[in-house]
């Protein structure tokens, strides 16, 4: 679970306000394990806060993954959605069924973005990598 009062921190530090609506957004975030959607944040949110609008859901989610804290995933249907982050370099597996959302660490891409750099001239910065697939349980659920 993600630290409530080092999320506040960290958006002190970015110089954020720290609204009734950005704290509510805050603290459904902070108790929500897995994955996170904005219309179900701003549900859960307007419990705490029945004004709060789902534009500063998202621009809060945004600035959340822009800090490091949440991941921005993008799933199988064309929806976005955020992760919990670790600290350094992580992806996600996403279940195309139950749209569970699994970090994980490792991607040996150096000959790929070097071949890619190579024939078009970018210098590669920076990638994010997401497979899909099925979860253990929903492969049992289809056995």
């Amino acid at each position: 679970m993600i630290n409530l009062e080092r999320l506040e921190q960290q958006l002190k530090a970015r110089g954020c306000k720290l609204t009734r609506q950005r704290r509510a957004v805050l603290r459904v975030v902070a108790t929500t394990e897995g994955r996170l959607d904005a219309a179900r944040v701003c549900e859960d949110a307007r419990a705490e806060c029945p004004e709060i609008g789902l534009t500063t859901v998202y621009r809060t989610l945004d600035i959340l993954a822009d800090i490091g804290a949440l991941r921005r995933l993008h799933l199988p249907d064309g929806c976005s959605s955020y992760a919990p982050a670790s600290p350094g370099h992580r992806h996600h597996l996403i279940c195309v069924e139950c749209g569970r959302a699994v970090e994980f660490e490792g991607c040996d891409l150096t000959a790929l973005v070097d071949s890619v750099a190579s024939r078009t001239g970018f210098e590669v910065e920076d990638h994010w990598l997401q497979l899909l697939g099925r979860c253990p349980a929903c492969q049992a659920r289809r056995l």
